[in-house]
């Protein structure tokens, strides 16, 4: 896949930042403009509407979750604990990205209620073929939200957890994940 101009990027970042710090609501096309430094006609030119930023911030953020199942898949110490480790990740592309994604959710767009569905749906299909039951998923689905819950709350002073390996080991064994060597 080649690289979307400078400029197309620019504005998509500016989207992400508006809906990031001031909202939804305040995410119009002028506002995005102002934000990227770019003219209206500018923004039009590589964004038709809003529904077309929306778009190509789903996009952003599928290629992004794939990147990093990517990585899940090929940690050594397996897919469930690398999946729960990640969920402490805050601030990060992928994590913009996909509080970007929940902010258009959150207010009703369709679009993006179904791509939060999707990535829900796409670590669930990774992780499942290494738990024995769908209860033991939905316990490291929940633990992940968890983690990535309190770590959301205190940007800036992130709280450690204790021992996140313990936590991971507790979780995954509870949870009848199977070894990565198996």
């Amino acid at each position: 896949m080649s690289r979307p101009p400078l400029a197309r990027e620019k504005v998509l970042d500016a989207f992400e930042h508006v809906l990031l710090v001031e909202g939804e609501r305040a995410a119009t096309m002028d506002r995005v403009a102002a934000e990227a430094g770019v003219s209206k006609g500018g923004l039009l030119y590589h964004f038709a509407s809003k529904i077309a930023l929306e778009e190509a911030l789903i996009e952003r953020m599928d290629h992004l979750v794939a990147l990093d199942m990517d990585e899940m898949l090929a940690d050594p110490s397996g897919v469930a604990a690398a999946f729960i480790r990640s969920s402490a990740q805050t601030g990060d592309e992928l994590d913009r990205a996909i509080t970007a994604v929940g902010r258009l959710a959150s207010n009703g767009s369709a679009l993006s209620v179904e791509a939060i569905r999707r990535l829900r749906v796409t670590w669930h299909d990774a992780l499942k073929p290494f738990v024995e039951s769908e209860v033991g998923l939905e316990l490291i689905l929940l633990v992940s939200d968890g983690v990535y819950f309190n770590n959301a709350l205190t940007i800036g002073s992130v709280p450690e957890i204790a021992d996140m390996e313990a936590l991971i080991t507790m979780v995954t064994t509870a949870a009848g994940v199977q070894s990565p060597a198996a």
